[in-house]
C-alpha cells in the first residue's frame, strides 16, 4: 500500500505485474501458503502483518479463508495492464482483502471495485475471461517464477535484482534508484 509514495519519493517507476503464487507454490511442493503449512512462522507472520499495519495506520482484517482463490482478480489486473485504473485496482484488491475482509473470489466484489474506479465492469470482467488474457497470466506467472519469485510482494529492479517483502521495500528503491543514476 506504501510502493507509490515510496517510489514517487526517490523519483523511482513503478510497474505492477501480476501473477499467480499458486503455481509457484505448487513448484515448491506446497499446496497452500506457508503461513498454513509452517504454523508457528503463520501465527508470526500474521501477527507481524497486524504491527506492521497498526504502525502505517492501514485497516487490517485477515482474510478468511486464507489464500483466498486470485484468479479472477488477477486476471482483471491483467486485463488492465496499460489502463489508468490498472494500478489502483492491484492496491484496492489488496485493501478490499486485507482491510476490509471481503472475498477477492467473488466477482461482485471485483465489479465493485471496478464501479468505485469508474471502470467499465462488465466489458473488462468479459475480456478477463478471453483466452488472450489468460495466456497473458499464465506467461507472466511463468516469468515471475523464472525470475526467481517465490512471495509477494517481490520487487525486481530494472537490472533483475530481486527483492522480497515489505521490510524490503526501501532496500529495492535504494537499489533501482542507484543503478538508474
Amino acid at each position: 500500500m506504501r510502493v507509490d509514495a515510496v517510489a514517487d519519493s526517490a523519483d523511482v517507476g513503478i510497474r505492477y505485474r501480476p501473477f499467480l503464487l499458486g503455481p509457484i507454490f505448487k513448484a515448491q511442493g506446497w499446496d497452500t501458503s506457508p503461513f498454513n503449512i509452517y504454523e508457528s512462522k503463520g501465527r508470526y507472520m500474521w501477527r507481524d502483518l497486524e504491527r506492521i499495519c497498526a504502525d502505517l495506520a492501514i485497516p487490517f482484517r485477515r482474510p478468511d479463508p486464507f489464500p483466498q482463490n486470485s484468479l479472477l482478480a488477477a486476471r482483471v489486473a491483467m486485463a488492465g495492464t496499460g489502463e489508468g485504473w490498472h494500478d489502483a485496482f492491484c492496491r484496492a484488491v489488496f485493501r478490499v482483502q486485507f482491510g476490509e475482509g471481503r472475498r477477492i473470489d467473488d466477482a461482485s466484489v471485483i465489479e465493485d471495485i471496478l464501479n468505485e474506479l469508474g471502470a467499465p465492469a462488465r466489458d473488462i470482467l468479459e475480456l478477463a475471461g478471453s483466452d488472450h488474457v489468460k495466456l497473458k497470466l499464465r506467461a507472466e506467472t511463468e516469468q515471475a517464477s523464472a525470475r526467481g519469485i517465490f512471495g509477494a510482494p517481490s520487487f525486481v529492479t530494472p537490472d533483475g535484482e530481486l527483492f522480497w517483502g515489505h521490510d524490503r521495500l526501501d532496500a529495492a528503491i535504494a537499489w533501482a534508484k542507484r543503478r538508474a543514476g
